[in-house]
């Protein structure tokens, strides 16, 4: 098989206004990233900003979630149909913070998917297990548990999914290679996609993620919210 391009997505959470993104976007126009596909991913008041400072770029803009329905009385939510409207390439769905903190269940994830597949959006569909997960023993269980849920809408064009130990989540902790590898060629039997990973990647710890058989990118969290972070992640990711 071939090896895939490498994809590094920045998932900027909760931070950066229109005004700050508009600062950052027109900074990384011209920083170098490399030979990956980039993708950044603010919050959703400053989408319309991020896709228009990153116009004519290769950078690609996604959202931080998507709704399932094409509209309706879904107060805070937004539909992939106006995703589509402002010129957003795609959407990140079942992030772990998401079902931490806000209910977000296998089944709510794979009707996300399904809509914004079927919208034309490409997704970024997040998998992994607790630390209480880990210990207990019931890694691939979990893992195996959430991507089955995506399989039946897993059409397989445009959809990346992305590991995350959530235990290696703003906790400082990372996954070890061997670690993420084998996460990473156990999803693959189950469903093979691009798999991205998503555990504290930083500048000094990305080439040697990335240079792992099954890891084909990254999904990056506070280090995407730095140009000159950010752009050494992806240069890492173009030199592994």
């Amino acid at each position: 098989m071939a090896a895939r391009r490498p994809l590094i997505a920045g998932n900027w959470k909760m931070f950066k206004g229109p005004g700050e993104t508009g600062s950052f976007c027109r900074a990384l126009r011209d920083a170098d990233l490399g030979d990956v596909d980039v993708v950044v991913c603010p919050p959703y008041v400053s989408l319309a900003e991020a896709v228009q400072a990153l116009a004519g770029t290769d950078i690609a803009v996604a959202a931080q979630n998507v709704h399932w329905a094409a509209d309706g009385a879904f107060t805070g939510e937004i539909a992939a149909s106006m995703l589509r409207e402002l010129g957003v390439y795609g959407a990140i769905v079942g992030h772990s913070e998401r079902r931490q903190f806000f209910g977000e269940t296998d089944e709510t994830v794979a009707k996300r998917i399904a809509a914004a597949e079927a919208a034309g959006l490409h997704v970024i569909a997040c998998v992994g297990e607790t630390e209480a997960e880990r210990e207990a023993g019931e890694t691939e269980a979990v893992l195996r548990r959430q991507v089955e849920a995506i399989l039946p809408v897993a059409d397989g064009e445009g959809l990346v999914l992305a590991y995350e130990p959530v235990w290696a989540i703003g906790t400082g902790k990372t996954a070890t290679p061997e670690i993420a590898q084998e996460a990473h060629a156990f999803i693959r039997s189950l469903l093979d996609v691009p798999i991205l990973y998503g555990g504290s990647v930083k500048p000094d710890n990305a080439a040697v993620l990335m240079g792992q058989p099954d890891v084909d990118g990254a999904l990056v969290g506070g280090a995407s919210l730095d140009v000159e972070s950010f752009a050494a992640i992806c240069q890492a990711a173009s030199h592994s």
